[in-house]
């Protein structure tokens, strides 16, 4: 077990990535989540998912880590696999056209990770000789490339040991660990420092212990029906220890709305557009009606918030995902 690494700067500001070789070694603790315990786990259980298999490329495993922010793995499978034949590394992709790179995005939702894959592709190949840099600093400088993400490719392509705090890592062990139901809204200094406690020393299992770590989150210790028995830290498990309290951040947590939201009356648009046949313009009012079925309606069946097209094709206008002609009639994808 390892001590931590160099110290994190304030839950602030993004700190580096950590990839620090580890501190001197101090005696296990017997009580603490074993790393060989759920290494073995996941070699026991865990899913085959097509950018985990021998040869996969760092470009392979940063798109796939792209996509899988805030949408659901098995979405995320058909897609990247389309993505790839495609688009197979990055000077593919600073060629394609936007439109039907956001066509073949589809459904995955928040489609300005794709405008964001673009650009990235275009700053390796202008910046990087067309291949992803495996230097933390040159990976965080990638447009859409933050913290987790330089941490995820450092570890899962590269085998380094660096920290990959996704929501189910930090579940994981705010649990194991920590003894809370969940962790706090927002990753904080104190969940670093415990995680950089946890990693082995090793880079190669280092990294096998934060995949481990990352599937027995999205398999075992899920948020809303977390499955104790199956889970290979039972035993030493603080949160089960205490009996499984509830969580004591749920005041502080904001859910997510969809029906009725500019989210939901954006996604509508976008859609209509990608199934305009030949990347064809589609007329204002077409799209407005598109973006006006997601309002809420009052008693006497009025929409509650007339503005609400507008506003919606205004706002992905201005974050590049639609264009418009010059007369604002019709629009189409950029």
């Amino acid at each position: 077990m390892i001590a931590a690494a160099a110290s994190a700067s304030p839950a602030s500001s993004a700190p580096p990535v950590h990839i620090a070789p580890a501190a001197a070694l101090v005696p296990a603790d017997p009580d603490e989540p074993s790393a060989q315990a759920v290494i073995a786990w996941y070699d026991a259980h865990a899913r085959d998912l097509p950018w985990r298999r021998p040869g996969t490329t760092p470009w392979e495993v940063l798109v796939s880590e792209v996509m899988s922010q805030q949408t659901p793995v098995a979405r995320v499978i058909p897609a990247w696999q389309e993505w790839m034949r495609r688009w197979p590394g990055p000077v593919e992709l600073a060629q394609a056209p936007t439109a039907e790179v956001l066509r073949v995005w589809g459904r995955l939702g928040y489609p300005r990770r794709a405008l964001r894959l673009i650009e990235c592709a275009r700053s390796i190949v202008e910046r990087h000789d067309s291949v992803l840099p495996d230097d933390p600093d040159a990976l965080l400088a990638l447009p859409g490339v933050g913290e987790y993400t330089a941490g995820a490719v450092l570890a899962f392509a590269h085998g380094r040991r660096a920290l990959a705090l996704d929501t189910n890592v930090r579940r994981v062990l705010a649990r194991a660990v920590g003894g809370q139901a969940l962790p706090a809204p927002g990753l904080n200094r104190a969940e670093r420092e415990r995680a950089l406690h946890l990693l082995p020393d090793d880079d190669a299992t280092a990294a096998h212990w934060s995949v481990a770590v990352m599937e027995l989150g999205a398999l075992v210790c899920t948020a809303r029906d977390p499955d104790c028995d199956a889970c290979p830290w039972r035993n030493s498990c603080a949160w089960l220890a205490a009996g499984r309290p509830a969580d004591v951040h749920a005041g502080r947590r904001r859910t997510q709305a969809w029906h009725g939201t500019d989210r939901q009356a954006r996604g509508l648009v976008m859609a209509r557009l990608r199934e305009a046949a030949d990347g064809r313009a589609v007329e204002t009012g077409e799209l407005m009606a598109c973006a006006a079925q997601a309002g809420s309606r009052t008693a006497n069946g009025l929409v509650s918030d007339p503005d609400q097209p507008a506003r919606v094709l205004a706002s992905l206008l201005a974050d590049g995902l639609i264009a418009s002609d010059d007369d604002g009639a019709t629009y189409r994808l950029p």
